[in-house]
């Protein structure tokens, strides 16, 4: 499974964090939750830790289903 890419993360002035994954916001963090993600991602790497928290894991099937009978006419 390829490790996650895109993510970035901004730190407001009232404390609010703002997750992003290839420029659209994947997750807006207040309180104590956002202190927690702000350790976590300086403690860890911070893609993975961002992928966790907005919970936009890719599992490596996609483009597999994408070709699957079933779900060849949606798009």
């Amino acid at each position: 499974m390829p490790a996650p890419a895109g993510f970035t993360w901004t730190a407001r002035a009232d404390g609010t964090v703002v997750v992003t994954h290839r420029g659209r916001k994947a997750a807006t963090l207040r309180g104590e939750r956002a202190a927690k993600f702000t350790e976590e991602v300086a403690a860890g790497d911070p893609q993975e830790v961002m992928a966790r928290w907005t919970g936009a894991y890719k599992f490596g099937n996609e483009r597999a289903a994408r070709q699957h009978p079933r779900n060849r006419g949606r798009r």
